[in-house]
């Protein structure tokens, strides 16, 4: 399923060079960051790999509608916080790869339905 952008309010761009092992920065030098493949994936792992970039800002925007839809409930979401979990690995027989994503979600003090729910209205955010 494909969803339209209604209208566009931001677009972020950044450009790579050198694939995973090389560089990656933004058009407007708020980020610059060498990009290597983890140990696991052969790398040398002296440098950000895409995945950690991928969680980051997957955590933050997750963060942020949690954050949103708790306040339209008037639920208290001080001290919660929001884990992306990125994996990688082979699909399809190993003729490509796949991210496999997990949120892990807390928020202290909030009933456990209510945590629930939150989260599913977070989710259609």
């Amino acid at each position: 399923m494909t969803i339209a952008v209604e209208k566009v309010l931001y677009t972020a761009r950044a450009t790579a060079d050198g694939g995973r092992d090389g560089k990656v920065a933004t058009d407007d030098g708020k980020l610059a960051v060498t990009v290597a493949p983890p140990v696991e994936m052969g790398g040398n792992g002296n440098g950000t790999n895409p995945e950690q970039l991928f969680a980051a800002g997957y955590a933050a925007c997750f963060h942020s509608a949690l954050k949103l839809v708790a306040r339209k409930a008037r639920q208290d979401s001080d001290g919660s916080t929001v884990t992306a979990e990125v994996g990688i690995g082979p699909i399809n027989g190993g003729a490509g790869f796949g991210l496999q994503v997990e949120l892990v979600v807390s928020l202290p003090g909030v009933d456990t339905a209510v945590a629930e729910e939150l989260v599913a209205k977070a989710h259609e955010v």
